[in-house]
């Protein structure tokens, strides 16, 4: 895989929803990618107000804990013990202080940098998340070829059904990053397919001044396409669902991964 050093990653973010109407979009965006083992030698957007900065407490538990611990626990407790490699956060950056990230992913990577499992770190826009870990059932690398499925147990947007559930698809490596999530309800019907692909490249200054340009704000752009996207639906008479009590459970698991 070889993407440990700090990256930036220059991409498109698609949705498309096929039943009971269609409605589908894209959009360019950009996120960036850091070691966690490295994390504090990357002082280009170590904690601090600017145009592009990241925050461990916008991360895993939010308090402002060392974000590591909190992911090899995770990896601890499902009996995940051939990532012993790197670990590696793909998130959206704050923007003049301000952050929401729909989905970041953590790839846990074993000596190899292969990828042995990835966090799918979820967020609403009530302010609530859940994790999902995806992982092969032998706990061997995944591959393009997998198709990993996870019980959807998280409340995102007011127009699907918390119930039903994701299948999961990664294609990965040191310069493309590729990850599909379709939704399927609890009929088997496939309702929404979802991606993010794009193309990693160093990240230093340079770099972080032409994503913020070419995508200006786009944290911002993120929540109000959301909103947006809301509008379109409601006014396609697609009907809005309330938000449920959330499960007390914030970290799940794809099939046959079980918890130790």
């Amino acid at each position: 895989m070889g993407i440990e050093i700090p990256n930036i990653l220059l991409g498109t973010v698609m949705h498309a929803r096929m039943i009971p109407v269609s409605n589908a979009f894209k959009y360019g965006i950009y996120y960036i990618s850091l070691p966690l083992s490295k994390l504090s030698e990357c002082k280009i957007i170590q904690n601090r107000f600017a145009l592009t900065s990241f925050h461990i407490e916008d991360h895993g538990p939010c308090n402002g804990n060392p974000l590591l611990p909190w992911a090899k626990e995770i990896l601890r407790s499902y009996g995940i013990k051939s990532a012993d490699g790197e670990i590696i956060l793909v998130c959206m950056p704050r923007i003049l202080g301000y952050v929401f990230n729909p989905i970041s992913f953590w790839l846990c990577c074993d000596k190899q940098q292969n990828i042995r499992a990835v966090i799918c770190e979820v967020r609403n826009t009530f302010g609530q998340s859940h994790s999902y870990l995806c992982a092969r059932e032998d706990h061997l690398p995944i591959t393009d070829k997998d198709r990993l499925i996870a019980q959807k147990l998280f409340h995102v947007s007011p127009f699907l059904k918390r119930e039903g559930n994701y299948q999961f698809a990664f294609n990965i490596n040191t310069e493309k990053f590729g990850v599909w999530i379709d939704y399927y309800d609890d009929t088997g019907e496939k309702n929404l397919i979802t991606s993010l692909t794009g193309n990693f490249s160093p990240l230093n200054q340079s770099a972080l001044r032409s994503a913020f340009w070419r995508h200006p704000l786009v944290t911002l752009k993120a929540i109000i396409l959301i909103h947006w996207q809301a509008l379109k639906l409601l006014f396609k008479g697609i009907k809005h669902i309330p938000k449920p009590m959330q499960r007390a459970e914030r970290i799940s698991a794809t099939e046959n991964i079980k918890k130790n």
